[in-house]
């Protein structure tokens, strides 16, 4: 661990300490932290994985995971917006998949204003892409131009981002699947505000409609042909998925935290001592321990292993998988752990609560993952014959 590093750690923490203090305020609001992203953009932060000679730090997976991790602590609807940046740029920057006209758009902006980038795949009525179906987002193409029309869900960000990469079927002789970068301020895209989730309440995850929408024939990010199944590259898919397990992890480190605190110094009269005295209480403190340990464990050792080229086959799924589920578990059992006092909206126990849970809407979901873990178990016992 370098002496940078060291050192941006420590400016992130106290960021998160800060971004801590408004975190109820959004949750129980639903107002989008803008200021935060201020915030990180004056820090330098909004280019962690941004390559050095475009103004970023040229970060990794291992960092950009700390950082994720780290800002959940304090404000993990944050988190979760800055994860899906990281993931467009680090794509920007590993992959070769966008046209220099079009990274250099969208770098120029990173390093000079607070400009965010998400994707919008999912669709109201056939979910993710990631459960098989072609999205009915249509792009036409008319001259030099592509007409898009259609309706995005779940568009994190969506109140701060500058553009949007939209997953649309072209309407050609051969159709393709094709990612097209759209800016949020172009003629005839508009939200609707549907994000009323219990938890992760200010990530304002709300829909885009467009309504013709149109983008320079050039402003394609890729394509492939629709009738093949959506290209995953491992390093890629890796590093999305670590980037939202470590978001979890972060609010899990977070309801641990105020659990510890609230047992070392909560004294029933009728035990005369702190309850982090009993047993029982110790236990459910270990097994948390136990968990978040296993998390920190099996990020670091991914990102390490995709910083380094290394394969990492589905690793990425089953990590975020593992990652989540314990997430889960650590906020649930804090509740158990502290009793009623637990349940006060002030204690914020539950708000983490809230927020681990929902990280089980993000595709492919666990029993997804599951039945591909089972198919790539039973295909290579049927290749051994």
């Amino acid at each position: 661990m370098t002496q940078e590093f060291n050192d941006l750690i420590g400016k992130v923490k106290n960021l998160a300490d800060d971004f801590a203090l408004r975190a109820a305020h959004h949750d129980a609001s639903g107002d989008f932290p803008f200021d935060n992203f201020r915030t990180l953009f004056d820090a330098g932060l909004l280019g962690l994985v941004t390559a050095r000679e475009h103004g970023g730090l040229g970060s990794g997976l291992a960092d950009a995971q700390a950082v994720i991790s780290e800002i959940a602590r304090g404000e993990p609807s944050t988190a979760l917006v800055l994860a899906m940046h990281y993931n467009s740029h680090y794509s920007i920057r590993r992959f070769g998949k966008w046209a220099p006209h079009l990274a250099g758009r969208v770098l120029s902006a990173n390093r000079h204003e607070v400009a965010l980038i998400n994707s919008a795949q999912a669709e109201p009525r056939i979910g993710s892409p990631a459960h098989g179906a072609l999205p009915e987002t249509i792009a036409r193409r008319d001259g030099d131009r592509w007409r898009i029309t259609g309706r995005k869900s779940y568009v994190t960000g969506i109140p701060i981002l500058k553009w949007v990469s939209v997953l649309a079927l072209t309407d050609e002789e051969q159709p393709r699947l094709a990612s097209f970068l759209v800016p949020t301020d172009a003629p005839g895209l508009t939200i609707e505000k549907t994000w009323n989730a219990a938890g992760m309440h200010a990530t304002a995850s709300d829909d885009i409609i467009l309504d013709d929408v149109s983008v320079p024939f050039n402003d394609l990010i890729e394509a492939q042909p629709a009738s093949e199944p959506i290209r995953r590259e491992e390093h890629a898919t890796a590093f999305f998925f670590s980037l939202i397990g470590a978001v979890y992890h972060g609010v899990a480190r977070s309801a641990r935290d105020r659990l510890l605190a609230f047992t070392a110094r909560h004294t029933p009269a009728s035990l005369g001592a702190p309850i982090s005295t009993v047993p029982r209480i110790q236990d459910g403190l270990g097994e948390i321990e136990v968990r978040l340990a296993t998390n920190a464990r099996l990020l670091r050792s991914l990102g390490e292993d995709v910083d380094a080229g290394k394969a990492v086959g589905m690793d990425g799924m089953n990590v975020r998988h593992v990652v989540i589920d314990n997430a889960v578990a650590v906020t649930s059992l804090a509740l158990d752990l502290a009793g009623n006092p637990g349940l006060d909206r002030d204690f914020q126990l539950e708000r983490h609560h809230r927020d681990a849970i929902t990280a089980r809407s993000h595709a492919p979901q666990s029993h997804m993952i599951r039945t591909i873990a089972a198919r790539n178990a039973l295909s290579r016992l049927a290749a051994e014959g």
